[in-house]
């Protein structure tokens, strides 16, 4: 069992004010997007500032270090591609679909998956709360840091779930510190006052973090067969098995 593990065990889901949001939940124009006008900031903490939990992830989803060849996955928020790069080219035999909100973070991971010469890796434009694909599509989803702005946590979940295969899993990693996590939309508000584009950006001025109960209330909402929830250091993860 991972340090601080904790078993998932039924509750009311703790829910924030949807500050911001109400534009990503109407699927207005990217304008408003803090990630379309500066996207070079979250590319650059992506890259030197969030914990680099690809061993985890790896080590969490595949205990014998290797996923079965044509093994499904998609990362939901996949920002610039970091995770969703770094999967496809350690394991060429497996299929990897990135989505996220914004084009011009998709610009930044098509480019990654060019220069790596990846092709069982692309890209697509899609809300999280409303994924275009059918059931039961995928053998694994993966999210990181998707729950900091996202808006409506348990239709997040509800999607997880019903895209994920039978005995398809998924994982999920979250902040668990305000103020860190908070830094990419510090810096990108800040940058905009600067350059005057105030322009009713949707996103929050600080991130979302869950408490230790408030991370485990996401997931009773589904009909999870097995739920394993843990903290390690400045993160908190879940592992999700669908029946």
């Amino acid at each position: 069992m991972p340090p601080d593990a904790i078993a998932s065990t039924p509750a009311k889901i703790e829910s924030s004010p949807p500050t911001n949001v109400s534009a990503l939940q109407a699927g207005e124009h990217d304008h408003d997007s803090l990630f379309e006008h500066v996207a070079w900031v979250y590319v650059f903490c992506r890259e030197h500032l969030f914990r680099d939990d690809t061993e985890r992830i790896i080590t969490v989803l595949w205990p014998g270090g290797q996923p079965g060849p044509g093994t499904q996955l998609i990362e939901l928020g996949c920002g610039p591609g970091f995770y969703s790069c770094r999967l496809a080219e350690r394991f060429p035999d497996i299929s990897v679909t990135g989505v996220d909100r914004s084009e011009s973070q998709l610009r930044w991971a098509r480019e990654r998956a060019a220069a790596l010469g990846l092709n069982n890796c692309r890209f697509r434009r899609i809300n999280a709360l409303r994924l275009s694909y059918a059931d039961a599509e995928f053998d694994i989803v993966l999210a990181s840091r998707l729950f900091t702005i996202l808006p409506e946590q348990d239709r997040g979940i509800a999607e997880m779930y019903r895209v994920l295969r039978p005995q398809g899993r998924c994982f999920i990693a979250e902040p668990r510190y305000a103020f860190r996590a908070s830094i990419p939309l510090f810096a990108m508000w800040l940058l905009a006052g600067l350059n005057r584009s105030r322009n009713g950006y949707r996103e929050p001025y600080k991130a979302r973090v869950f408490s230790a109960h408030a991370f485990e209330n996401l997931f009773p909402t589904q009909p999870w067969k097995n739920v394993r929830v843990w903290r390690e250091g400045r993160y908190q993860y879940a592992l999700c098995e669908k029946g």
